[in-house]
């Protein structure tokens, strides 16, 4: 049963990768918001540098996935693992999983613009998803190292 689970999560984390990554090959076609509700050059700027951050992230994804089940299985085919190693791995693990849902939080909390929003406002909720994005990129990418690390 747990197999089936893990293969079920695993199928739609790779439709989710695969349909982001289809999309992000030009930003015209992101559903992230309309670009007329980004009324100055400087909130498009801006956007598109979120937008950026978002697509060069999105395929990791796919890398942090595999990392867990690797460290699993790791766990699994190694019963005599020592327990300081085996709860190093399971961290990890737990930190793949954190950095993974960090993305899906941030993606699933990211609003278009509203065409009522004022230009100082769009460009003040633009510069918070930015820090968000870039936090959620670091994450990431610090996960991916560590996994990847460990021997």
């Amino acid at each position: 049963m747990k197999a089936i689970i893990q293969k079920v999560l695993f199928i739609i984390l790779l439709i989710v990768t695969w349909s982001c990554g289809q999309r992000s090959h030009n930003h015209d076609e992101h559903d992230h918001g309309s670009d007329e509700a980004i009324e100055t050059g400087e909130n498009q700027a801006l956007y598109d540098e979120v937008m950026t951050v978002h697509d060069e992230v999105m395929p990791k994804m796919n890398d942090l996935y595999k990392l867990k089940e690797a460290l699993k299985t790791r766990i699994t085919d190694t019963p005599a693992m020592p327990a300081d190693k085996k709860e190093a791995i399971e961290d990890l693990i737990l930190k793949l999983d954190s950095a993974s849902e960090g993305m899906m939080v941030w993606m699933r909390n990211f609003n278009p613009l509203p065409d009522s929003l004022g230009e100082e406002q769009a460009k003040e909720y633009l510069e918070n998803e930015m820090v968000k994005v870039k936090k959620v990129r670091a994450e990431i990418y610090e996960a991916i190292e560590r996994a990847t690390d460990i021997n």
